[in-house]
């Protein structure tokens, strides 16, 4: 009896939890529809125009990406016609293998006054290279440069150029940057921009970097009365010309930079040079200071060459043989001359 009525009392017990059950809605179980992507695309992220083949013309502001590697065979490869445009190279090159150099890689033709344009992250390639005394090859004219017209807010940022005729990087010194840029083998100028800063200008015809402020730059000179780099003020700078030629040309002040040249003319020419050494291997002067130099050292060898040539000497060493003077200075105070064989310490000196 026990037994039935335990079966009795569990069906009984089944019964009332199915009836129960049964009186919550499940719902429809048919799709609404097929499933809609819930991820956006990079150019709902950030809207941007892809160039995939050269020549090409900028119209429109907005961002700009390459996809390739561009080449063309004569003229230039992007102009950019209009302001507020980013043009990502995204690690890609630029080339020409036009038989004579002309065109320019990247052309600023924009109106006058126009502005914010950012050119980052790639190569620009050209054919041309200096035997010694000239440089001629293929390819392109300049890498970057504008049309004659005057810009604000340019910034070009870690962009290499090499083998161009005449300019590497020429965005005029109104409010424009050159960073992290290298430019080697230009025939004219290297970089120029109103701030350069943690770049390299190498072998090249003319002045290597122009600046208003250049700072942790390196730039070389190969042409005869060339300038490795000028400025206002150049700060941890390095500058040289292979012959007659001017390292470091500053109108205000030198700070921390070695200049030299490898024949006459001034390694460093200031009006204030500090911490700086200064270089010539002919007649000329190490360090021209027109109003002090402090603690610096100065080279120079030959009949007339001084090592440093100054108004106010402070800690200073000046070092030039065959005929040269070490220091020659209005007032020189804890500082060293060297002429020849023989070493002079100055506490005062007229010239």
């Amino acid at each position: 009896m026990k037994c039935k009525t335990l079966i009795i009392l569990t069906i009984g017990l089944c019964g009332l939890l199915l009836s129960t059950m049964s009186g919550f809605s499940q719902g429809a179980l048919t799709p609404p529809g097929a499933p809609a992507p819930i991820m956006k695309s990079l150019d709902q992220i950030e809207a941007r125009t892809p160039i995939s083949s050269a020549p090409y013309t900028i119209t429109q502001p907005g961002s700009y990406y390459l996809t390739t590697n561009l080449n063309v065979t004569g003229g230039d490869a992007i102009d950019i016609d209009t302001n507020q445009v980013t043009l990502d190279l995204n690690g890609f090159t630029i080339s020409s293998t036009a038989p004579s150099p002309i065109g320019i890689a990247i052309e600023l033709v924009v109106p006058a006054n126009n502005n914010d344009i950012a050119i980052l992250n790639g190569h620009i390639m050209s054919g041309v290279t200096n035997n010694g005394t000239t440089f001629s090859g293929t390819g392109f004219n300049d890498g970057i440069t504008l049309n004659g017209s005057v810009v604000q807010n340019v910034r070009v940022a870690g962009v290499s150029v090499s083998g161009c005729e005449y300019q590497g990087i020429d965005l005029g010194t109104s409010g424009t940057a050159a960073e992290s840029c290298t430019v080697q083998n230009c025939g004219s100028l290297g970089i120029e921009a109103q701030m350069v800063s943690h770049s390299t200008a190498n072998q090249c015809g003319n002045t290597a970097i122009i600046a208003i402020t250049a700072s942790d730059c390196t730039g070389n000179s190969v042409t005869v009365g060339g300038v490795g780099v000028q400025a206002s003020t150049a700060n941890n700078c390095s500058g040289s010309v292979s012959g007659t030629g001017t390292g470091i040309n500053v109108t205000f002040s030198a700070n921390n930079c070695y200049g030299a040249t490898g024949g006459g003319g001034a390694g460093i020419s200031a009006a204030i040079a500090n911490n700086c050494y200064g270089l010539t291997s002919g007649a000329g002067i190490g360090i021209n200071a027109t109003s002090s130099a402090n603690n610096c050292y100065g080279s120079a060898n030959g009949t007339g060459s001084y090592g440093i040539l100054t108004t106010i000497a402070i800690a200073c060493n000046g070092v030039a043989v065959a005929g040269g003077t070490g220091i020659r200075a209005t007032i020189a105070n804890s500082s060293y001359s060297i002429t020849g064989d023989s070493a002079i310490t100055h506490t005062y000196s007229m010239p």
